[in-house]
């Protein structure tokens, strides 16, 4: 699974004008499934998302994930947003493919895999439309962004 994390301080997703999808403070989660991948790779990410020191302390040292936030009495968000796009290979010319992301119903099973698994061990989880046309509004904070990818097992992306 592709994966690129940004911690905002909002962020909200619209189809068709309407608020589908909002938080406050917390990571914003653009997320694609790849070929090959699995409820493993789903999870592996969740772990790391939901674990990743990327919020300050008192300090202002990058020393708090996600959980800790929660911890301190504000539940950061977490919206989960699919994005088949970050499986792009532009290296045949200035058209990119996308045969390295999972067909659409694999990529929507492992989306919602993803999100429902999100929704048990975190107390604020939106999300976006899989497959829709969305606007991502968000304010960075930082700012910080950062990819994430949890390949499946060797030989399966490319099969």
């Amino acid at each position: 699974m592709i994966a690129v994390l940004q911690r905002v301080s909002e962020a909200r997703v619209l189809i068709e004008g309407q608020i589908v999808g909002e938080i406050g403070a917390g990571l914003l989660l653009l997320l694609c499934a790849e070929r090959g991948d699995s409820e493993a790779e789903s999870d592996k990410l969740l772990g790391k998302v939901l674990k990743l020191r990327i919020f300050s302390d008192a300090a202002g040292k990058m020393n708090h994930s996600l959980q800790d936030m929660d911890g301190r009495g504000t539940a950061g968000g977490l919206l989960v947003v699919s994005q088949f796009t970050l499986a792009a290979d532009v290296s045949g010319g200035n058209r990119p493919g996308f045969t390295l992301a999972a067909a659409p119903a694999q990529g929507r099973r492992l989306y919602d895999y993803f999100v429902a698994r999100a929704r048990r061990v975190h107390p604020v989880v939106r999300t976006g439309q899989f497959g829709a046309d969305m606007q991502v509004h968000l304010v960075n904070d930082g700012p910080v962004t950062i990819p994430l990818r949890m390949a499946p097992p060797a030989g399966l992306a490319s099969e």
